[in-house]
């Protein structure tokens, strides 16, 4: 099979490149150490990024740092992880899974121990920076990893145990957060990844074998600058939109950065005979249409936890803790619908499975939207929760579609774009989100969106967040419908082939 070529499933979801041989029991032993490899460091990941979430404020303040700062704390890791994974995924294809997978390890676990020692504010942003460099090697890693080494008959399941694992970080990882820094101080946020992440780089060299390296091509270096351009650039546009608005220069900036580069990274792409990505991938229509859902999907829900954590802050008059464990139910129904998804499916059932798990979660949040107004806990809760164990069955089942279509000498790039158009729907869900909520509010009102005590004393205001918060939930449930709609086209796809 050609290097560019995506391949295309003639039986189930299974591609012509994973007819194997029977895998051996040890190989199967092997296939399952692997797991447990890319699952620590997967939650190495996810626990860090949700712990300082919560400890942002003790940093903020030992710190005395301003809102710019504050942000660029967050934001530096965000961008920078987003911007890489393509790179990172495809520079592992030809240069091997296992020494960049324990390259990323170590530099996480290096940046992790600095940020400790940080004697001001920007040099933990920059280090946050290179945490999240370490990080995108990490994730971009992954999934190819376990997609390489798992039959394909198994490889939802083994996907299923993998995304519920960082569904049960992201519940862990508030409450870790929140102890470490009340009991321990700021420097353990970042120092508890470094014993964890030690014992992972460890594992990771004694469980490892040394892959075959790709075809040696050579490092598509123009096609990777824009590529580092354009989503910098969109990225920086849209997260900062929502607090500086679109007239801001370095919005302005950063959306001209994308719209010039965008088209310059497409034609390069098309002519370097060994591109970072392989645009001719798009050819394939179930692919194409497969990773279009899993972008609905993601700008359906993905702001939904931290909308309705501040729903319950600022309508219902909860603390942040109590907020916290209000919405408990949706990650609690992701760790549970994740792992079910790889046995419900199978073997050949993933798009089934993928069109059944979205249209639960668009279900769920039409719950949400029906009820917020005024309903009991419980209603929101039920919602919560069907919202989360569908988005796990749609995400479990959809990335196996994607990653069993795909041959090995193109996972890493394949699996750094998934996961690159997910972060661009993250961004997205988010400033549309908070942008739709705060419209519903007068100019002079609308910093009311995060202020709780404030809100809950202005009866005007609170029936107007209300009403915005329902129209949000709307317009989110209208996008998940979509991506439900996405979903069934891909099956559609799947069974129209010979």
């Amino acid at each position: 099979m050609p290097a560019g070529d995506p391949g295309t499933a003639t039986e189930g979801d299974a591609s012509p490149a994973s007819h194997e041989p029977p895998f051996s029991r040890t190989e199967l032993r092997y296939a399952w150490r692997v797991l447990s490899v890319t699952v620590v460091g997967t939650v190495l990941f996810a626990l860090n990024t949700m712990t300082l979430n919560v400890a942002l404020p003790t940093v903020v303040a030992h710190f005395d740092a301003g809102p710019f700062a504050a942000s660029w704390l967050l934001m530096s890791y965000m961008l920078v992880s987003s911007v890489t994974l393509v790179i990172f995924g495809r520079l592992a294809d030809v240069f091997g899974r296992r020494e960049s997978y324990l390259s990323g390890m170590a530099i996480f676990v290096l940046a992790s121990l600095l940020q400790g020692l940080a004697p001001n504010v920007w040099v933990v942003v920059a280090l946050r920076a290179m945490q999240a460099i370490g990080g995108a090697m990490i994730l971009a890693n992954s999934t190819a990893l376990i997609t390489q080494v798992f039959p394909r008959p198994m490889l939802g399941r083994a996907l299923g145990i993998y995304m519920g694992a960082i569904s049960t970080a992201q519940i862990l990882g508030p409450t870790v957060g929140g102890l470490i820094a009340d009991l321990a101080g700021w420097r353990w946020v970042f120092w508890f990844n470094v014993p964890l992440g030690l014992f992972g780089l460890l594992w990771a060299v004694l469980s490892l074998r040394k892959f075959e390296r790709g075809s040696r091509e050579p490092v598509d270096v123009p096609g990777s600058l824009l590529l580092l351009c354009w989503l910098g650039g969109l990225l920086l546009a849209l997260s900062e939109a929502g607090a500086r608005g679109w007239s801001s220069p370095v919005v302005i900036a950063g959306s001209v950065a994308a719209l010039v580069t965008l088209p310059l990274f497409v034609l390069v792409e098309w002519r370097t005979r060994h591109p970072v990505i392989q645009l001719r991938i798009f050819g394939d229509l179930g692919f194409t249409i497969a990773n279009l859902a899993a972008f609905l999907n993601t700008l359906g829900r993905f702001s939904l936890l931290l909308i309705m954590a501040l729903f319950f802050q600022t309508t219902r008059g909860l603390d942040p803790a109590a907020a916290g464990l209000a919405i408990l139910p949706m990650p609690l129904g992701m760790a549970l619908g994740s792992p079910l998804a790889g046995y419900i499916a199978g073997a050949k059932r993933h798009r089934l499975v993928a069109v059944l798990g979205s249209a639960l979660a668009a279900v769920g949040v039409l719950v949400l939207a029906l009820t917020v107004e005024s309903a009991p806990y419980g209603l929101l809760a039920c919602g919560l929760a069907l919202t989360g164990f569908g988005t796990g069955v749609f995400l479990t089942a959809n990335t196996t579609v994607i990653m069993a279509t795909v041959p090995d000498s193109r996972l890493g790039a394949v699996n750094g774009l998934r996961l690159t158009l997910q972060n661009i729907g993250n961004v997205l869900s988010v400033a549309m989100s908070l942008t739709l909520i705060a419209t519903a509010l007068d100019t002079a009102d609308r910093h009311l969106v995060y202020a709780s005590q404030e809100v809950m004393s202005r009866a005007a205001p609170l029936s107007d967040l209300v009403a915005g918060y329902h129209r949000t939930l709307l317009v989110l449930f209208g996008i998940s419908v979509l991506g439900t709609l996405a979903a069934l086209f891909s099956r559609a796809t799947q069974r129209s082939r010979p």
